[in-house]
């Protein structure tokens, strides 16, 4: 019975053995994906900046400066391209709406990602743009790979259409969470005009015409949990200007926009716990699983050994039966 039973926790212990490298290599590049229905939003405030006013083309310091960013995932349109990408594809429909400290509209810029559901490397397909201008993508976007290493990746900047260096710049703590710590820097930039102008009878087309171009530079920061590869807080170090051309009556050029922006506080708290959750989904494809099976198998395997050599002990020898003496013949 030991025999037996010693053989099937040597089969399990070999079952579970050999999924640990299974579920770390194989099923979670499979299993580890971003879902093409996702949805998430962030706020984003800038105290304080200079902002130009396009009535009298002058640029006034103003309370404060919102950004609104949404990424929506587009389920048609992935399963759209996924019939000819043969892979799994997110498609977000990304929109970047800044208002003032009043509520009115600065600009809007909509933006179509499409990028690899695993490894987050963008798939080329028709429909990708930035501002409705169609651009390629080279480098990564909005999120870092699952298990983001520590070294530099290549970004795209979606105002300057560029793609560059980002920078790791070490291992940091962010609210509890180990985080590692990216820079990238956009020197000054000849840029497009937003397609969509907050002042009626403005157009990228008119401004063109007057000569005046536009110019733009930002530090980007990102903290990125890299587990996960999600950014759990972002800031940018912005600038635009407007230089040249009749527009600016003689002037060499005029500030658009100036500012320092920051992730506000309600959504860094909503992102570090979202992550945080996601975190732990992560490390059981990659960790705990894994890790579990291959002790697992350790374990069965040494009670398996353990048994056999029980039931090959030889048994303890039975005790010899005394037989009573013969009794003495009696003589007549």
């Amino acid at each position: 019975m030991r025999r037996k039973a010693s053989l099937v926790l040597l089969a399990f212990a070999v079952f579970f053995t050999a999924m640990s490298p299974l579920m770390r290599w194989y099923a979670f590049p499979r299993l580890a994906k971003i879902p093409p229905s996702q949805y998430q939003n962030a706020v984003l405030e800038a105290k304080n900046p200079t902002l130009i006013d396009y009535g009298s083309m002058s640029a006034k310091k103003v309370d404060k400066v919102t950004i609104v960013q949404t990424l929506k995932g587009n389920v048609e349109a992935s399963e759209k391209i996924e019939k000819s990408a043969d892979r799994d594809v997110v498609v977000w429909d990304a929109l970047s709406y800044i208002q003032d400290a009043d509520g009115k509209m600065v600009s809007k810029v909509p933006e179509r990602y499409i990028f690899d559901a695993h490894s987050q490397e963008p798939v080329h397909a028709t429909g990708e743009a930035v501002d409705g201008d169609p651009v390629k993508r080279e480098g990564i976007e909005f999120k870092w790979p699952f298990l983001t290493e520590k070294r530099d990746y290549e970004y795209f900047d979606a105002q300057a259409r560029i793609t560059r260096p980002i920078h790791y710049k070490g291992t940091r703590t962010f609210r509890g969470v180990k985080v590692y710590y990216f820079e990238q820097t956009i020197p000054w930039t000849k840029v497009s005009f937003p397609k969509t102008m907050p002042v009626k009878g403005i157009t990228p087309e008119s401004l063109a015409k007057t000569g005046t171009t536009r110019w733009y530079t930002t530090v980007r920061k990102f903290w990125v949990e890299p587990t996960t590869g999600a950014p759990v807080y972002g800031e940018e170090i912005q600038k635009n200007e407007l230089r040249g051309g009749s527009l600016l009556g003689g002037r060499d050029k005029v500030t658009v926009f100036a500012g320092h922006v920051k992730m506000r506080e309600d959504y860094i708290e909503n992102t570090v716990d979202l992550v945080t959750s996601q975190r732990v989904l992560v490390l059981l494809l990659t960790s705990y699983l894994p890790w579990g099976f291959l002790g697992l198998g350790i374990l069965l395997l040494a009670l398996s050994l353990w048994l056999e050599a029980r039931s090959r002990r030889p048994g303890d020898p039975e005790p010899t039966a005394s037989s009573d003496p013969e009794p003495e013949p009696v003589n007549a």
